[in-house]
C-alpha cells in the first residue's frame, strides 16, 4: 500500500508543472511570468492603456506557465506551423495552415488566436473605434490631413532601418508600422507579413512593443515637442474650427472610403470598417448597431485579440536579442513619427504666418484621443488659456487613417 501510495506521489511530481520548471530552459517561462505581472501592473496601478494591455499581460502569463507535457500546454504555436505542397520536382507550389487540425486538437487559446490569424480582430476593433470617433474637426480643418500623413514617416524611415539591422522585408514592415501607434494596425499588419515563413520575431512581440509605446505618449512625446519648437510658436493660439454639417459627416466617409480604396486597395479593409463604425454613428438611424459596435463588440474582441495575442509571447520568442531590437525600432519609429509630424507643423505654421501651433503636428501620430491630449497639455504649460485640444484631434483622427494607409502600403508593397 506504501509503495503505491509513493508511486501515485511520483506520478503527480513528475507531471506537475513545478517538475517542469527543472526541464530543459523552461526556467525562462519565470522570467516571462515576471515580466507578465510587471505588465500587468503597468495595466492595474498605472492605467497604461488597461483595455488591452492586462488581457495581453494574462495570455502571457498562461502561455508560459510550465508544463510537462505539450499536450497540457494552454496554447499550442505548433498547431500553427504551414504544411507545405510540393511538386515532382521537390518545388513548394502551396502552403497553409490546417485549420480543421486546430478545431480538432486545439485548446480555447489556439481557437481564439484564429481570429487573428485569420486577420478578423483588429478591422472588428476598427468598426468600433469608428463609431466613436468624430471627424469633425478634420473635415473642419482638411489640412489636418497633412499632418497625419507628415506623422507616418517614422514608419517607412524605420522600415529602412530595421533592414540595414538584418531583419527580413516581412519583419522591417511589421517592426516599422509600431511607428503609427496603432496596435490593433500592427498586430493585422504583423499577421499578414509573419506567416509562410521561419521569422526571429512573431505578432505577440510587435504587440508588446506598440501597446508599451503607446502607453508612453505622454512621457516619450514632450521632451521632443519641447526641443522641435520655440516658446512663441508652443504660445499660438488657433481660431476657432467652424461649424460641420451633418451632410458633411455623412459623406465623409463613404469619400475616404472609395479614395482610399482606388489608390491603396490593401488598406481598404481598415479603413472600410472603419468609415462604416463612422457612417452608423453619423447617420443618427443605426442607433442599436452603435450601440453594439461601441460596447458589447469592442469589449468581446478586445479581450479575444488581448489574451490571444499574449499567448504568442512564448519565452523563446521573447527572451532574445531580437526582441531587443523591435524594443529599440520601436520607440524610434514613433519618435521619428512624432519629429516628423511637429516638423511639418513648424513648416504649416511659416506658410500660414503663424495660425498653425505646431503642437498639433505630434498629434498625427495614431495614439487617439491620448496624443491630442499631450498637444493640449504642453501648450497650456506656456499658455493656460490656450485650448489646442480641438485642434489636434483633426491630425489625430486623420493619423488613425493615415496608419491604415501606411499599413496597406507595406502589405502592397511586401506581403
Amino acid at each position: 500500500m506504501l509503495e503505491i501510495f509513493l508511486d501515485t506521489l511520483k506520478e503527480i511530481w513528475n507531471t506537475s508543472g513545478i517538475s517542469a520548471i527543472f526541464m530543459g530552459d523552461n526556467w525562462k517561462n519565470l522570467i516571462m511570468i515576471a515580466i507578465s505581472f510587471g505588465f500587468m501592473y503597468l495595466a492595474i496601478v498605472k492605467q497604461f492603456e488597461p483595455l488591452l494591455l492586462l488581457p495581453i499581460a494574462f495570455g502571457m502569463f498562461l502561455t508560459n506557465l510550465p508544463v510537462v507535457n505539450i499536450s497540457d500546454a494552454i496554447y499550442h504555436p505548433e498547431l500553427f506551423d504551414y504544411v507545405y505542397e510540393y511538386d515532382a520536382a521537390g518545388n513548394v507550389i502551396d502552403h497553409y495552415i490546417d485549420y480543421g487540425r486546430i478545431l480538432k486538437e486545439g485548446g480555447l487559446l489556439d481557437i481564439l488566436y484564429i481570429g487573428v490569424k485569420l486577420g478578423l480582430y483588429p478591422p472588428l476593433i476598427f468598426l468600433g473605434i469608428g463609431t466613436m470617433t468624430d471627424f469633425s474637426p478634420l473635415i473642419a480643418n482638411p489640412k489636418s490631413f497633412l499632418l497625419g500623413a507628415a506623422a507616418q514617416g517614422g514608419i517607412f524611415i524605420t522600415f529602412l532601418g530595421a533592414a540595414l539591422f538584418g531583419f527580413s522585408a516581412a519583419e522591417a514592415g511589421s517592426i516599422a508600422i509600431i511607428g503609427g501607434a496603432d496596435g490593433p494596425t500592427a498586430i493585422y499588419v504583423s499577421t499578414k507579413l509573419l506567416s509562410g515563413g521561419d521569422f526571429k520575431i512573431s505578432t505577440g512581440t510587435i504587440a508588446l512593443a506598440a501597446y508599451t509605446y503607446m502607453a508612453l505618449v505622454p512621457l516619450i512625446q514632450p521632451p521632443i515637442m519641447k526641443f522641435l519648437t520655440t516658446d512663441k510658436e508652443r504660445k499660438i493660439k488657433m481660431g476657432n474650427l467652424r461649424t460641420v454639417s451633418k451632410t458633411e459627416k455623412i459623406i465623409f466617409p463613404v469619400a475616404v472610403t472609395l479614395i482610399v480604396a482606388l489608390i491603396v486597395p490593401s488598406a481598404a479593409t481598415l479603413v472600410g470598417m472603419l468609415m462604416l463604425g463612422n457612417i452608423l454613428k453619423e447617420s443618427g438611424v443605426c442607433n442599436r448597431l452603435v450601440d453594439t459596435a461601441q460596447n458589447a463588440l469592442m469589449n468581446i474582441i478586445t479581450i479575444f485579440l488581448g489574451v490571444s495575442v499574449g499567448a504568442t509571447t512564448k519565452a523563446d520568442k521573447i527572451l532574445n536579442k531580437e526582441f531587443a531590437g523591435v524594443i529599440l525600432l520601436g520607440v524610434i519609429a514613433f519618435c521619428i513619427g512624432t519629429t516628423c509630424g511637429v516638423l511639418f507643423a513648424k513648416i504649416m505654421c511659416k506658410v500660414t504666418h503663424g495660425k498653425v501651433n505646431p503642437l498639433i503636428g505630434s498629434a498625427g501620430v495614431s495614439a487617439v484621443p491620448m496624443a491630442a491630449r499631450v498637444s493640449q497639455k504642453v501648450g497650456a504649460e506656456y499658455d493656460p488659456t490656450n485650448f489646442l485640444l480641438m485642434h489636434a484631434m483633426g491630425p489625430n483622427v486623420a493619423g488613425v487613417i493615415g496608419s491604415a494607409v501606411a499599413a496597406g502600403v507595406l502589405l502592397g508593397v511586401i506581403g
